[in-house]
């Protein structure tokens, strides 16, 4: 039987196994058949991923070079451009729309041989925490279906987690992966804003939204970063001095002590889990027993991120979603319209979902005569103030911990009613978004309740290794322990 254990020692398996990719393939197809229930992957490319399996096997068996990632199965988040392929953002008003061309990083990935099984449910156009906002219904925690995977990348957590693939992409606007990592048990990264090109992303607020990676392991999680971090001239928002090419060899921390930082704020906060907080304690003690220095550090502005993030992401939302009208492309409403402003209501008004109308609007509120000083250009202020705290922080630390959430998964329609709740969920994730710096979700822990937890790792912008390196020393000593 196929057991999958990493990308290293798949792909020793590969060098034993003459149809190990077809193996593989057709192991993680009935996985998906078995694990329907959970409702992961929007589609399934069955028969394409097993063309490939076959094609990569024969050019083994060839003596032919391979590549980084030669047989390595990935699924995709529906927001993310796979030509040919269908991509609907998990909404109403795309479904059916074929994507023209292939977003960067999944050029990226079929560049060195990877095989895409499939592509997976999510809130709609990456609207929410919980996956619930989806056209095409919930997606249920694989631990236990009664909770919430955590959203929006939910489908792709679960694919992961449930064993459906190897490794799978999400996207991260205000913790979109770390989240559901979190609450599946996964690692979950998202690295600083422009280390991945975001060309064939469908956007919500462009500048947050980043491509992440699923993993069970750093150095998978890393290798896939390796090879989907190269720059891109279809976005011109990215930094051209990233150079992670061999960053998933780079894992060790040897004996190089780091300088990691308690914030008072986020550990004393009143919404967080006495459980989570006692964990994170013990664990920072650990890493103190081994040398690193544990330093507490203020952030006062912890109350303010949750409003200065849903005012400028709302704002971004409503200018990026204005074209999905249903002339060029998308739904178009089948009643009889009056005029052309009557057939664009239509079409926006069954095409989107509540929670992306909702998003619109307050956008379009925000951005409005006589309220954008008020709230817009308020809020970019506050987020140059948290870039500067977090400029300021990193100058006496090497490195942040916090929670990656306040609780474990949540009950399936438990916070449905009550959006500031569902809101508030984010607080501990939204600040890396908000100023472009890397971070990671660790799984580390199994709450009282049977659930999975982490923690939160944050290092300054572009300092990938060290966020993985101290990654890696925790789950290599949570393994040995």
């Amino acid at each position: 039987m196929f057991n999958y254990h990493n990308i290293k020692a798949y792909q020793d398996y590969l060098n034993q196994e003459e149809h190990g990719c077809q193996k593989a393939v057709e192991y993680y197809l009935n996985n998906i058949e078995s694990n329907k229930n959970l409702n992961a992957f929007v589609e399934v490319y069955t028969e394409e991923a097993i063309n490939k399996a076959k094609a990569l096997d024969q050019k083994r068996k060839n003596g032919d070079s391979i590549g980084k990632l030669h047989g390595v199965v990935i699924a995709i988040k529906d927001v993310i451009c796979y030509k040919d392929h269908i991509v609907t953002a998990a909404s109403k008003i795309l479904q059916h729309f074929t994507a023209q061309y292939n977003a960067s990083c999944i050029q990226y990935l079929l560049d060195e041989e990877a095989i895409i099984i499939g592509c997976c449910n999510c809130d709609e156009f990456a609207m929410g925490s919980s996956n619930e906002n989806s056209v095409y219904g919930n997606v249920l925690n694989a631990a236990n279906p009664s909770k919430v995977p955590g959203g929006s990348s939910g489908g792709s957590a679960v694919a992961v987690q449930a064993n459906m693939c190897m490794v799978s992409l999400g996207s991260d606007t205000g913790g979109s992966v770390r989240q559901p990592a979190d609450f599946c048990g996964l690692v979950g990264l998202k690295p600083s804003y422009g280390v991945i090109s975001r060309y064939g992303l469908i956007a919500y607020a462009s500048s947050f939204d980043q491509i992440g990676i699923f993993g069970n392991n750093i150095y998978d999680v890393a290798l896939i970063l390796s090879v989907i971090s190269k720059t891109d001239d279809f976005d011109s928002t990215m930094n051209a001095s990233n150079d992670f090419i061999h960053i998933h060899e780079q894992l060790n921390l040897n004996d190089k002590k780091l300088k990691i930082a308690l914030l008072k704020e986020v550990m004393n906060h009143p919404s967080l889990d006495k459980e989570i907080q006692s964990a994170i304690v013990n664990q920072c003690n650990e890493l103190k027993n081994n040398g690193h220095e544990i330093i507490e550090a203020d952030f006062s502005l912890l109350e303010y991120l949750v409003p200065t993030y849903y005012v400028l992401t709302a704002a971004e939302a409503s200018s990026n979603l204005s074209r999905y009208d249903g002339i060029r492309y998308g739904h178009q409403s089948k009643k009889a319209i009056q005029d052309i402003q009557d057939f664009y209501i239509q079409n926006r008004t069954e095409g989107f979902g509540k929670e992306v109308k909702k998003r619109i609007m307050l956008g379009n509120f925000v951005l409005s005569s006589g309220y954008y000083d008020a709230y817009y250009t308020k809020a970019q202020q506050v987020r140059q103030l948290l870039i500067n705290k977090m400029n300021e922080l990193f100058q006496s630390c090497d490195a942040i911990i916090i929670p990656t959430s306040p609780t474990t998964a949540f009950n399936i329609g438990e916070k449905k009613k009550d959006p500031i709740e569902m809101y508030l969920a984010d607080i501990f994730t939204v600040f890396a978004n908000l100023t472009g710096i890397p971070a990671i979700a660790v799984p580390l822990f199994t709450h009282s309740n049977g659930l999975p937890f982490g923690l939160q790792i944050l290092t300054k912008r572009d300092d990938e290794i060290t966020l993985l390196q101290l990654a890696e020393t925790m789950l290599s000593q949570k393994h040995t322990a």
